[in-house]
């Protein structure tokens, strides 16, 4: 067993390089070209980015809110948080082509679709990571954390994935749409009322 001082810091790494490379889907307008029509033309990319970076952002922080309850790791466990990891760091992909279909009207419910399946794979991993360090009576968890957070701990996460499921489908009745629900449903799990349980056995304001 471990400490999770450098999981943690690998952990905000990979979130700040994926979150930093979401600004190279915004590609500087041509020279050539008049900048407010360029710009204009650039509001899927922009669109994208905003919820992406916002969304990333909320998962890192609920990362973090997580590691408030861990306080060991083991083998087994960096390598459930490395496989989370990578799905955060494929997120600027689909972020880009969701912004380049949106533009172009070609495929657009398919790249959503991809984007979506992406925080629902997310969401999946989050689950696993919790459910593994709660696993077997706590066996990562802080050994002064309260029973009833042991108990409780993260359980409204245990929907994520469907819920992200659920928004990204929205994608067949409308893209926008879709994006615009991926992004109010990361922003629920911010609010107290999404159940994330606190090392002090109530949730954080």
């Amino acid at each position: 067993m471990t400490d999770t001082n450098r999981l943690e810091t690998f952990a905000d790494g990979v979130f700040a390089i994926a979150i930093t490379l979401l600004v190279l889907g915004i590609a500087v307008p041509a020279a050539d070209v008049p900048l407010g029509e360029a710009l204009t033309g650039l509001w899927p990319a922009f669109l994208a980015y905003a919820v992406s970076f916002l969304t990333i952002g909320i998962a890192w922080a609920n990362h973090h809110q997580l590691f408030t309850l861990i306080g060991r790791s083991n083998m087994t466990f960096a390598f459930i948080n490395v496989i989370f990891l990578m799905v955060i760091a494929f997120l600027p992909f689909p972020t880009e082509l969701v912004a380049e279909r949106l533009a172009s009207g070609v495929d657009a419910q398919l790249a959503t679709l991809l984007y979506g399946a992406t925080w629902t794979a997310i969401a999946v991993m989050f689950n696993v990571v919790w459910l593994y360090a709660s696993g077997g009576g706590g066996r990562l968890l802080k050994p002064d954390i309260e029973d009833r957070v042991r108990e409780v701990g993260a359980r409204g996460y245990q929907y994520a994935p469907v819920g992200y499921l659920a928004v990204t489908l929205l994608a067949f009745i409308s893209p926008l749409l879709s994006l615009a629900a991926i992004l109010v449903y990361a922003i629920y799990w911010i609010l107290p009322i999404s159940g994330f349980i606190s090392p002090k056995g109530s949730n954080e304001q």
